[in-house]
């Protein structure tokens, strides 16, 4: 068992080094073992490229025949960009494969162990499963819901403010805590702002501090007010912008029309019960242009509107110990009345970046 763990560990590790790179396809890493040592391991690089249990066997130092094969999540059975890795494990002569967790993809689920076993190969399901599925939180949201898995990210003083009252934020964060959230955009498929913050602060939402790609960047505009003077638009080589706005707007055709010569992409969506652009409907529009994560990057009506629409999965809060008094609120229009009735998080993990704590928060359950 402890032997088992070690290994999974391991794909862990190696699966984490795909991060940024095979959306929207999952994380995924394999070690294979014979006599007692590794003779081969690899990860799923980028989207479209060799699954982690290929890439494994061809990094085998030695015959792979007879050999237990570690991988955090099931080996695939069925066509897609590569061939099933199930067959190669069968073709190569492996006899005991070890899986962390089943994959929920009904494509997959199961069928994958199913044939394996039918093979004669020995099959074990479920080590550090929670781990597994930790890892691959985005892929299995998106599985079961068709919806990104949604974090925000708040960058706050200690008494909770995002801005002065003249709406400046730079820079309430260290130099530090700024190149973590590069880290973090990298990560993610696309990151999500309000109009409001892309008109005051001009944003670049590019990934700069760090080497890794750049996602889509979405902007919430009930009223198509973005001007085209911004670096959202004319800092735009990659074509990756992305407007959300209501339908109704659709009868704005030069504007739309000068958006998308700008390489934005406009998407028309159903507004909610206030006349705006409605973020559950955005999330599921999304959705179907295969995002399977965003990072929400503000500003407090924004982060107050996921909150309200209980759409967030995640919360990462960085604090610096500096206190405003006066200032914007991240979550200014949330309104809730009591103490029973405030929304509810639990902390799962704390990092610490120069001066400033990070907070990394899950629902409560």
């Amino acid at each position: 068992m402890r032997q088992d763990e070690f290994y999974i560990k391991l794909t862990l590790e190696l699966a984490a080094k795909g991060k940024g790179r095979v959306s929207p396809n999952p994380l995924v890493g394999s070690v294979l073992v014979k006599n007692g040592k590794i003779i081969g391991a690899g990860f799923h690089e980028f989207y479209g490229g060799p699954h982690a249990e290929i890439n494994a066997m061809r990094n085998a130092i030695e015959e792979v025949a007879g050999s237990t094969l570690y991988v955090n999540l099931e080996p695939c059975s069925h066509h897609g960009k590569t061939p099933p890795c199930v067959d190669a494990i069968i073709e190569k002569g492996i006899t005991k494969v070890i899986i962390g967790t089943l994959d929920n993809n009904p494509l997959v689920s199961g069928q994958g162990v199913k044939k394996l076993v039918q093979h004669g190969i020995e099959v074990r399901v479920g080590v550090l499963e929670k781990e597994c599925m930790e890892l691959n939180r985005f892929f299995f949201k998106y599985i079961q819901k068709k919806t990104p898995y949604v974090t925000l990210k708040v960058a706050q003083t200690l008494d909770g403010k995002i801005a002065d009252i003249n709406s400046q934020s730079e820079w309430i964060t260290s130099q530090a805590s700024r190149t973590e959230v590069h880290r973090m955009r990298a990560e993610y498929d696309a990151v999500i702002i309000g109009v409001n913050t892309a008109i005051v602060d001009n944003p670049s939402l590019t990934v700069r501090h760090i080497e890794g790609r750049n996602p889509l960047r979405v902007i919430l505009d009930s009223r198509l007010r973005l001007p085209f003077q911004t670096d959202l638009l004319e800092a735009n080589p990659e074509k990756n912008t992305c407007i959300v706005t209501l339908q109704k707007n659709k009868t704005k055709v030069r504007k739309i029309a000068r958006y998308q010569k700008m390489g934005a992409d406009v998407i028309f969506v159903p507004p909610d019960e206030n006349g705006h652009v409605s973020v559950k409907h955005a999330l599921k529009a999304l959705g179907k242009k295969g995002i399977l994560s965003v990072m929400v990057e503000g500003g407090s009506a924004v982060f107050s509107t996921f909150l309200k629409e209980k759409v967030v999965d995640e919360v990462s809060v960085f604090i610096n110990p500096r206190i405003l008094g006066n200032g914007i609120p991240a979550f200014a229009n949330v309104n809730v009345d009591s103490i029973k009735n405030a929304h509810k998080w639990r902390i799962r993990s704390t990092e610490r970046f120069s001066d400033d704590i990070l907070l990394n928060l899950r629902k409560a359950e």
